[in-house]
């Protein structure tokens, strides 16, 4: 191939490679303008969305053919159409053998399960009130969820069956025809009255900041040898941090439904979630409550920054590489924003008896010492065992097992938390610290430390090399 052709080429894919960046970029800018505004309640947006909500929902209002027509085209975006499509699609795919986009579908689908209903719960935005309505949506209002499940459903598919259909018009149809799909249903919701402007508009928005996170994480357009061919440095850790943030959101969603099933359907009887608070309640003693005291603030926030800055920086000065503190940092940043999403999300009341601690948050699921200590400690041993090989790199077992031990029961002993709060943290920790692993690969050596540069293991590693076995026989030189 010619310097020329070459060069046609590359002015010719560049566009095609930004576009998406650039519409994924610029979706995330609007929904993140969108969500400050409704949710401080901003008056001029307020004000227009009432606006238009009022008059668009007039033009239907007393039409019945044309309500009809306009609930036919919201069905299309309900959760039983959406679901049936991803799964038939996501079956036809693994009957030819093709997981990685079997997977893919389903997990960008899962996404969208899980963003609508959190997002609602923290926003919580009402419904228009109208003076005609036509339909009644259940829940909170922003973002619209038909919206967000019909972009990010017929748009995952559309990326994964894309490449098959034929170059021109039939592939020019069908991403015109499922855009249209797609701007219907959001324009249904208006219509009926159940959902603002800002709504549906953020819903899109987000919808094509999850479908870029987790194309940038799955590659659907490219088979895995492309991907293999086509990967550069910059691009093999854009995927891995898509991979973090899409595993974040499934595992959120996880705790997030774990917590909701507990206070809505256990009754409080899971785990012993009365008799435990209150046995150790009962059994109290002053020197319990001295020594329940010191393991709670070592392992409240200020205690638990203390130790990951002294662990990232000890990271720095022996191992001397970027990974096990990027490590460290994504997992404990992690954890407090999930900390954070499900305890407003679920509010949990905390156990009904004395507590010993005082101002402290109302929502008792899931419990936040427990998370953090479980994340912080944990991911140090798997660093230094994955880096150190000395005999003592065993001993960090030791915090790792029994820090979490003794705030757990701190925390029930000093009345703060059921054991399902506990056991939410515990989840959460067991998902979040595997996907981190796997993805981040803390433990991967960088080419300096196959040269003896990483200083946990140069003790060792020189004994071994002056160590000569004396039936070995001697090498030659040249």
């Amino acid at each position: 191939m010619s310097e020329s052709a070459t060069s046609d080429e590359q002015r010719g894919t560049a566009p095609r490679g930004l576009a998406p960046l650039i519409a994924v970029t610029v979706a995330t800018l609007i929904f993140t303008v969108l969500l400050i505004a409704v949710r401080l309640r901003w008056s001029p947006l307020e004000a227009a969305d009432h606006a238009a909500a009022a008059r668009l929902n007039s033009l239907i209002a007393g039409h019945s053919a044309l309500v009809a027509v306009v609930r036919a085209v919201t069905w299309l975006g309900s959760d039983g159409v959406l679901w049936t499509v991803l799964g038939v699609s996501a079956a036809v795919l693994a009957a030819r053998r093709r997981w990685r986009l079997a997977s893919y579908l389903l997990v960008t689908g899962a996404g969208a399960l899980v963003l609508d209903p959190i997002l609602k719960s923290l926003v919580g935005r009402l419904r228009p009130v109208l003076a005609h309505p036509i339909a009644h949506g259940t829940g909170n209002s922003f973002p619209s969820g038909h919206s967000l499940g019909s972009i990010v459903c017929y748009g995952a598919v559309l990326l994964v069956f894309l490449p098959a259909a034929r170059p021109g018009w039939p592939r020019t149809a069908l991403c015109y025809g499922i855009g249209l799909v797609i701007a219907a249903i959001g324009i249904s919701r208006i219509l009926l009255g159940v959902h603002y402007l800002s709504d549906v508009v953020g819903a899109w928005a987000l919808g094509l900041t999850w479908l870029g996170v987790t194309a940038l994480a799955f590659d659907p357009l490219h088979s895995p040898q492309e991907a293999t061919m086509a990967r550069r440095p910059a691009r093999q850790y854009a995927r891995i941090a898509a991979g973090v943030v899409v595993a974040w959101v499934l595992i959120l969603g996880v705790v997030v439904g774990f917590g909701e099933l507990v206070v809505k359907d256990s009754n409080g009887n899971w785990l012993g979630d009365t008799a435990v608070p209150r046995w150790f309640a009962a059994h109290r003693t002053p020197a319990g409550n001295h020594w329940s005291d010191l393991i709670s603030v070592a392992c409240a926030t200020t205690g638990i920054l203390v130790v990951a800055v002294a662990a990232c920086l000890l990271f720095l000065l022996f191992i001397r590489h970027w990974r096990p503190v990027v490590f460290l940092a994504v997992v404990m940043f992690g954890e407090l924003a999930a900390f954070l999403a499900a305890a407003a999300v679920v509010k949990r009341p905390r156990p009904y008896l004395h507590h010993l601690d005082h101002h402290l948050p109302t929502s008792a699921y899931p419990s936040g010492h427990v998370a953090a200590t479980c994340c912080l400690y944990i991911a140090i041993a798997i660093v230094v065992i994955g880096h150190a090989r000395g005999w003592w790199r065993w001993l960090f077992l030791i915090p790792a097992v029994a820090a979490p031990v003794l705030i757990a029961l701190s925390r029930m002993y000093r009345g703060e938390h059921h054991p399902t709060d506990v056991a939410g943290s515990l989840i959460f920790t067991a998902l979040w610290l595997t996907a981190t692993t796997l993805l981040i690969k803390p433990n991967a050596a960088p080419a300096a430390a196959s040269q003896g540069t990483s200083r946990l293991g140069t003790s060792a590693a020189r004994r071994r090399l002056t160590t000569r076995d004396p039936h070995r026989p001697a090498a030659r030189h040249a």
